[in-house]
Parts: C-alpha cells; structure tokens; sequence
C-alpha cells in the first residue's frame, strides 16, 4: 500500500467490472481519494463503495471536482475524448484498453499527454502479474527468432455474454483481448512488426451484421518472429484448449500450462498462470535432450483484484515519482495497431503491410 499526505483525487469514469475494481483499488490504497465516480447510469456498487455518489456527466464531473487522476473504464469508442478532455483539463490519465478505437486516436492521446506533461498510463494488466513479467523474462532468455502461440476463448452465457454483446457493438474480440496478448509478443521481440493477416467469422445471430466474435490474427516481425491469437466469445464457443500460451525459440520454449479444472468464463483464470514450463532444445551426441522440462510452480498468485491493486499502486507511484512513461504509451499504440490491423484484414480480406 502507498500513503501521502497528499493523496492523488482521482476520478472514476465507468464502473463495468474493470471500472469497478479498480474503484476498489483506489478506495483501498491510502494514497488515492476518490473525487467522485461516474456512470450513464446507476449500477449496484461494493459495500465498500456504497458511500460514492454516482454522476451521469463525465465533462460536468470534471469542470466541478476537478480531480488530479482520471480512471477512464468506459466503452472503447470514447476513451480517446475523454482521455484527452481530461488531460487537458490538466490530469493525469489511466485508461483501460484498448487506448483507443483508431491508430489516429491513440496517437492523438499520446500526443496530448506529451503536450500537456501529463502521466499517460494504459491498463494492460498482465505488465504488473509476477507471473507473466517471469515468462516474458524467460522467453528473451531463449532469444529469437519466436514463434508465440496465444488465444483466450471464452465461452459465455447470461449475463457475462451480455456483457460480450455490448463490448462488441464498437469492438471485437481480436482487438478488446488481443492488445493484451500482442503486447506480451511486442515485450518478447524488440522487432518491429511489419506484417499482419486477420480472419473472423460471425458465429451468432445476436451481434451486428458486420460484426464477429471468433478471430485469429497472424503477425510477423521484422526479425522473423512469427505469432498468433485466437478470441472467441459466447455460447457457442468450445472450452477445449481455450487459454494457450506458448513460446517457442530455435533454443527451446517456455509455456504456461493451465490447471484442467479451470473454465474459460471464470475472470481470474485469464491471468492466472498455474505451472511456467520451461523446455530446452539442447541434445547430447545421442540426439536425446539434455535436461527434462522445468515446471516452475507460481504458487500464490494475485488474483484478479490484486492485480488491480498492483496496477494502481503502478499509477501512484508513476505520478509521484514522475517515471519516463514514453516505452510503454509507444508500446500501447504499436499493440493497438497489429490488432486494428488484424479487424482491417478480417473485413478486406487482405494482408496489411505496416
């Protein structure tokens, strides 16, 4: 936990799940002050946020409380103009991802964010899960060039497939799922990527006509790392093989291996790594490996809350110990371009040249 005497106000715009755990988090963390929280409309809070009003209007929000931190854990399509309207307005800014809808707009947030000298932090989780940064750390061990092996499917119903119609009326699953995992390959390679290729196929009658919710992206780097990902949403969608998460190197691979039990609609499972498998391609002059695999128990694990609480303790300390932020908005821009790369290939039928 982070104090100060002089908490960071921070306002809440949005309080879908995401919104609402980190709302959570801030109102935990002795270093943040919740200035107000907003919503279009009234939804049922924690206990622990019971004594919150909740306000209908982001701009009168901030005109009126004028808080130093915005959490901006709307819809995809307004985090841009709400994140630069905030920004110049003089805050700092986290976003959940996707940054934005278009290339345009996540360059025009990062450009306001340099413009204005404001902390510009995006919420790609998993940059704060020990798990992940030790698979990312073991993969650039092995060293390039990569294969990287990813997918979360999710099959959803009720109210969890409510949530995955809404979600796709601006964005689909490629690209809301996808940004998270093209950044762990983009953390993996320092290469740029240069060429993306994009399938996906509309697999209910429920979402728009020109919209899908299965896709496979395909991205290949300048240096010759080759990579994948799969997302599929709803009740239709098979739970086999559903979480996958795999890099292979001309040295070896590192792979999580994910419990059996798990199911593909429980939230904590998509961060939650289980066992890291590490394999080395190494073999004696008999031509038999070297070394048996080593199964690298992540015991103890933060859960899906914890990882909010780890990510704006990020956000805290981001602020106040004024940390150069230009890696990781540069990285949130070049995630969110292979993915939109992928959606353009998808609906043209055609590869995209970077």
């Amino acid at each position: 936990m982070n104090s100060s005497a002089n908490p960071i106000r921070v306002l809440v715009a949005g309080l879908g799940n995401m919104g609402r755990s980190h709302a959570l988090a801030y109102h935990e963390n002795p270093g943040f002050e919740i200035a107000g929280l907003v919503n279009r409309s009234k939804v049922e809070l924690p206990g622990a946020l019971s004594g919150y009003e909740i306000v209908p209007s982001f701009s009168e929000a901030l005109l009126e409380l004028r808080p130093e931190l915005c959490s901006i854990n709307t819809y995809s399509d307004s985090h841009a103009a709400y994140a630069v309207t905030a920004m110049e307005a003089g805050c700092h800014v986290f976003v959940e991802k996707p940054l934005a809808t278009t290339v345009a707009d996540a360059e025009r947030v990062v450009a306001c964010a340099r413009a204005n000298g404001r902390k510009l932090i995006v919420g790609y989780i998993l940059r704060h899960h020990p798990s992940w940064m030790r698979l990312i750390a073991e993969a650039r061990k092995l060293g390039p060039p990569y294969v990287f092996r990813m997918n979360l499917n999710q099959q959803s119903s009720g109210p969890t497939w409510a949530t995955h119609k809404s979600l796709m009326q601006t964005t689909a699953p490629i690209v809301d799922c996808g940004v998270h995992y093209v950044d762990v390959m983009c953390q993996i390679t320092d290469a740029r990527p240069v060429e993306v290729r994009g399938m996906g196929l509309r697999l209910s009658n429920e979402i728009a006509a020109d919209m899908y919710n299965y896709g496979h992206l395909q991205v290949i780097f300048e240096d010759g790392s080759a990579g994948w990902y799969e997302a599929g949403w709803g009740p239709m969608i098979s739970e086999t093989a559903f979480f996958v998460k795999d890099v292979i190197s001309p040295n070896g691979a590192v792979s999580i291996v994910m419990d059996q039990a798990a199911r593909s609609d429980d939230i904590d499972v998509h961060t939650k790594t289980a066992v890291i498998r590490l394999h080395s391609a190494a073999t004696g002059p008999d031509g038999r490996f070297l070394k048996p695999d080593e199964d690298l128990q992540m015991e103890g694990e933060p859960g899906h809350q914890d990882l909010c609480y780890r990510e704006q303790a990020f956000v805290f300390k981001a602020i106040r110990e004024n940390i150069n932020l230009d890696r990781h908005m540069d990285d949130a821009v070049q995630s969110l371009k292979i993915c939109l790369a992928a959606d353009e290939s998808v609906r043209t039928g055609r590869p995209v040249m970077l």
